[in-house]
């Protein structure tokens, strides 16, 4: 499992980019996480426009073997959802990090328990 370093994670198997100067960034799942869900069928996302809490749940991963809650790492606005990752839910397992991000989120506030990519991985091979 390769973890992107440019990137930030949730204890909850979520990951986040840096914010670009619009000061929107992309959301996703792990591929840690994508590969203990199995094959994700339905993706549901939140709607544009709605306001995000961190660490509240946004929606969720259905697959081949489970439901799992989705939740957002930071509080803001989503500015745009992954259409493609709607019609393909398989996007999700096949390019977690790059195709299968999840959502945008203009972001107002960010934990501060957000972890590198060295954490991340210690923390998911616990």
């Amino acid at each position: 499992m390769s973890n992107p370093q440019q990137l930030r994670y949730s204890k909850e198997h979520e990951w986040l980019s840096a914010a670009g100067e619009d000061g929107v960034s992309t959301i996703g799942i792990t591929e840690f996480a994508a590969n203990a869900l199995g094959d994700v069928v339905y993706v549901q996302l939140p709607d544009v426009g709605s306001t995000v809490s961190a660490g509240d749940t946004c929606g969720e991963l259905e697959s081949t073997k489970s439901v799992s809650d989705l939740y957002t790492p930071v509080s803001g606005e989503v500015t745009e959802i992954n259409e493609d990752v709607v019609n393909d839910p398989a996007l999700v397992n096949s390019a977690p990090f790059e195709g299968g991000w999840l959502f945008k989120v203009r972001v107002t506030s960010e934990p501060e328990d957000l972890l590198s990519a060295d954490e991340y991985t210690a923390f998911a091979e616990n």
